[in-house]
C-alpha cells in the first residue's frame, strides 16, 4: 500500500489516542494543526510530524497531503471536511461526522462529486466481539433478528473538559457522543436496515445540578451544562425489527454498561461481555469464548479507510450507514423536544 501523506486537524485526546500513533507507525504524518499552537507543536514533536500549524487552512494548502483526519469539536467537522474535499483531500472524520443527518449527506455528496473518499470514524465495528457476532448474524445462526437493545451508560462520566457539555458546539450529550458508537455497531450488525419511525426521551437531572458525586473523569461545572445526561429512544426498522437505545453520561446505576444485545429466532447475543445464546435438541445453551484476541481497533479503522482509497472501493463505514444512524439521533432529539413520534424520511 502507498505510504499516504496525512494531515491531522485537532490534536486533542482522540487524535493522540487513536489517530496520531497509528498514522505515524504506518503512513507519512506530514502535518498537524490545532487552535492551540502549543498543542500542535507538542503533537508534531511527539509523533514526528513535519509541520505544525495553528490554522488548519495552512495544512489544507499543502499539496503533498493526500488525506485529512478531522478530530475537532463536532460543530467544526462539516465545514472543515467540505474545505478539505474542496482542496482535493480524502477525509476521515471523527464520530459523529456531523451533528445531523442532513449535514452528513452534504459531505458525502461533495466527496462523490469530487471522486474522493469521506468516512466517519466508527471504531467499535473492529472490536473482536463485534466481528464474531457479525459472523453469526451473516451466517444466519441467530435467525431473524427482531429486537435489539443498545446501551451506552456511564454511572458518572460527564467529560469536564473541552466542549462536551456545550450543546451548540457538540450537538447534544451522551446520545451523540457515546451512543453514536453503539448505534452504529447495532445497525452494522443488522446490515443497516432503514429506520422508519422513532420515539425519544431526554433529560438532565444530574449534570445541571450541583452537589453530585463525580468520578475519575473529574468534576464538571453544572452552570455550563447544556446537554442531556440521559437519552433513550425506541426505533422501528424496515423489515419489522425494533431497536431500543439507552445512553447516559450520569445515571444512578450499578456500573457503566456498553453493550449491544440481539434477539433472534434461532439465538441471541451480547457484545460485552461476549455471549451467544442458543438451543439444541431442546437444551438451552450459552456460548462463552475461552479466549479472545485483541485488535487495535483504531489501526484497523484507519487501514480500512486507506485500503478503500488505494483500491477506489467503498469505505468500510458506508455513507448511507452514517446517515441512517444520524437520522435516528436526530429523531430521538426531535421526538423528545416535540413529545411525539417522529416519522423518518
Amino acid at each position: 500500500m502507498k505510504k499516504y501523506s496525512v494531515g491531522v486537524i485537532g490534536c486533542g485526546h482522540i487524535a493522540r489516542k487513536a489517530h496520531l500513533p497509528n498514522i505515524a507507525s504506518k503512513y507519512r504524518l506530514t502535518a498537524v494543526s490545532d487552535v492551540s499552537a502549543d498543542r500542535a507543536e507538542a503533537a508534531k514533536n511527539d509523533f514526528n510530524a513535519e509541520y505544525a500549524f495553528d490554522d488548519y487552512k495552512k495544512l489544507l494548502a499543502l499539496k503533498e497531503i493526500d488525506s485529512v483526519h478531522i478530530c475537532t469539536p463536532n460543530y467544526l467537522h462539516v465545514p472543515i471536511a467540505l474545505e478539505a474535499l474542496e482542496a482535493g483531500k480524502h477525509v476521515l472524520v471523527e464520530k459523529p461526522l456531523a451533528i445531523n443527518a442532513e449535514d452528513a449527506a452534504l459531505v458525502f455528496a461533495e466527496a462523490e462529486k469530487r471522486g474522493l473518499k469521506a468516512m466517519s470514524a466508527n471504531c467499535y465495528r473492529y472490536i473482536t466481539e463485534s466481528a464474531i457476532i457479525k459472523s453469526f448474524v451473516d451466517r444466519g445462526l441467530l435467525g431473524d433478528i427482531y429486537y435489539v437493545n443498545v446501551k451506552a451508560l456511564r454511572r458518572r462520566g460527564i467529560p469536564p473538559y473541552g466542549a462536551f457539555t456545550n450543546k451548540e458546539l457538540q450537538g447534544g450529550g451522551p446520545l451523540i457522543d457515546i451512543g453514536v458508537h453503539q448505534l452504529d455497531l447495532a445497525m452494522y450488525l443488522l446490515n443497516n436496515p432503514r429506520p422508519l419511525r422513532v420515539t425519544g426521551y431526554t433529560c438532565a437531572k444530574i449534570g445541571n445540578t450541583p452537589g453530585h458525586a463525580w468520578a475519575d473523569r473529574g468534576k464538571w461545572d453544572p452552570e455550563k451544562y447544556e446537554i442531556e445526561d440521559l437519552a433513550c429512544g425506541f426505533v422501528h426498522l424496515e423489515g419489522g425489527a425494533v431497536l431500543n437505545v439507552e445512553t447516559a453520561f450520569a445515571a444512578n446505576i450499578k456500573e457503566d454498561v456498553f453493550c449491544v444485545s440481539l434477539m433472534g429466532t434461532k439465538g441471541g447475543a451480547d457484545t460485552k461481555p461476549l455471549r451467544i445464546y442458543t438451543e439444541d435438541q431442546e437444551v438451552l445453551l450459552d456460548a462463552v469464548p475461552a479466549h479472545l484476541s485483541m485488535t487495535n481497533i483504531y489501526a484497523a479503522e484507519i487501514d480500512g479507510f486507506y485500503k478503500a482509497v488505494e483500491e477506489d472501493s467503498p469505505v468500510p463505514v458506508r455513507p448511507g450507514e452514517t446517515v441512517n444512524v444520524l437520522k435516528i439521533i436526530d429523531g430521538i432529539y426531535r421526538s423528545a423536544e416535540e413529545q411525539r413520534e417522529i416519522l423518518l424520511q
